[in-house]
């Protein structure tokens, strides 16, 4: 069973999200907090698994937050809760400890499954926060060369640029390995690259690695 605390400051919001997880298998809600200075005085007497953390919030918030969590509590595993257009780049909140960062419109079933990927020990970044991450960086003509790519594109990207194997992509996105080498080759015909090595220096380039490379 995977114990997850829930810390969002709109109640609506974070009872919404404890209902919704109430039904899926496996999974218990053994606490919720309306702000960091909750999260981290529960933390010390629930120890979660697993923390859904919103960023925006009153006092301290969700970055500082989980910086402090992360000390307090380091096997538990932080995941980002914010909307899509969220400015606070991603990376910060990786860098502060988190291990995944998902939004706010996500569906249960991704929600669920963020949980129990960083719970096994692996990140997890949403397809909507992938694009954000990959379109961040633009080369000379002003544009990203990842705007070619679709979110699930862009998703096995990731996830081949933190070193991911293509049975592991397909295992934490519910594909089979045939369907994520389709993705893969196609990625590189669109990137214009031949391998995973070309793909990796072409992420360097771009500065992408540089919001994922805590993974390796």
């Amino acid at each position: 069973m995977i114990n997850v605390m829930v810390v969002d400051d709109h109640n609506l919001v974070r009872k919404g999200l404890s209902v919704m997880l109430a039904s899926a298998q496996g999974i218990r809600v053994i606490a919720e907090a309306a702000s960091g200075e909750e999260a981290i005085s529960l933390t010390k007497t629930k120890h979660p698994d697993v923390i859904l953390m919103d960023l925006k919030m009153p006092g301290i918030g969700g970055i500082e937050a989980t910086k402090k969590l992360t000390r307090l509590l380091p096997d538990a595993k932080i995941v980002i809760v914010t909307v899509c257009d969220d400015d606070l780049f991603p990376s910060r909140v990786l860098q502060a400890g988190a291990v995944g960062y998902i939004t706010k419109g996500a569906e249960l079933e991704e929600m669920i499954r963020a949980i129990k990927s960083v719970h096994s020990g692996q990140r997890y970044i949403s397809p909507e926060i992938a694009r954000l991450l990959a379109l961040k960086h633009l080369d000379d003509t002003g544009k990203s060369p990842f705007e070619v790519l679709s979110e699930r594109e862009l998703q096995v990207f990731i996830m081949i640029t933190q070193g991911a194997r293509v049975q592991e992509i397909a295992d934490k996105l519910c594909l089979s390995s045939k369907t994520v080498n389709s993705y893969r080759y196609r990625i590189f015909e669109k990137l214009g690259v031949k391998n995973d090595v070309e793909l990796t220096h072409l992420a360097i380039k771009h500065g992408v690695l540089d919001i994922v490379e805590q993974e390796s």
